[in-house]
């Protein structure tokens, strides 16, 4: 038997909605899957709740607790969640989207991480992924220490940008002491972890070391390695 043959689909590996939503996502589900795995109902009582609005999700939307409490199956509080799913569509399709913050300068990156980090009286070490265009896509925690230092794991930095598609990192963390020039140990851990994102076709952007005094940016100052 050819190898090809013998391949498992996600579904063969696990027929579940919830799976299916998990492994190729949800815009694979049918209706009924969907309002399976939001409400805790089985498929066939889905199937039941949209054939009685017609199949017709504005009018599922707009029926009553008693209307949908009138399927076999679904109780009074599974009617609440039928209810409460169609309030998040309407609250969601109302409210105008946030743009996401855009790193321009070394500015941009602190007035993202200062807020957390300046007056902390222990070190923390963070994190900013952004896209191609600079576009911040996630903050990240990555270790938190002492008050002289903390210890910063290259793989944690990696695995999070590599897991949220970033293509440029910000470094960033605090000096409790208020001193903002950076250590031996700063500037080696910012060669290191740049040397490491060279390797999976990532940009190290910069380094903020933040107190309460400010902060002193890598870049601007030209110590990036």
């Amino acid at each position: 038997m050819k190898y090809d043959k013998m391949l498992l689909t996600p579904w063969q590996v696990n027929d579940s909605a919830a799976a299916k939503m998990v492994q190729i996502g949800g815009s694979a589900l049918t209706n009924s899957e969907l309002f399976s795995v939001a409400v805790g109902i089985t498929p066939d009582q889905a199937k039941q709740l949209l054939n009685l609005a017609g199949n017709d999700l504005h009018a599922l939307a707009k029926m009553t607790f008693t209307e949908l409490s009138s399927v076999f199956g679904i109780s009074a509080d599974k009617a609440v969640r039928v209810s409460a799913i169609f309030e998040i569509g309407r609250r969601r399709s109302s409210t105008p989207s946030v743009m996401p913050a855009k790193i321009r300068c070394s500015a941009d990156a602190f007035n993202l991480v200062g807020p957390i980090l300046a007056d902390l009286s222990y070190e923390e070490f963070w994190i900013i992924l952004c896209s191609r265009s600079n576009t911040v896509i996630s903050t990240v925690k990555i270790s938190q220490g002492g008050i002289s230092g903390t210890v910063t794991d290259v793989r944690l930095i990696l695995n999070a940008a590599v897991e949220k598609l970033a293509s440029g990192i910000i470094l960033a963390h605090n000096h409790p002491s208020g001193n903002l020039s950076p250590s031996d140990a700063d500037l080696k851990i910012t060669k290191k972890i740049k040397d490491a994102s060279a390797l999976l076709d990532l940009t190290l952007l910069d380094h903020l070391i933040v107190s309460s005094q400010g902060y002193l940016s890598l870049a601007d100052d030209n110590l990036m390695p």
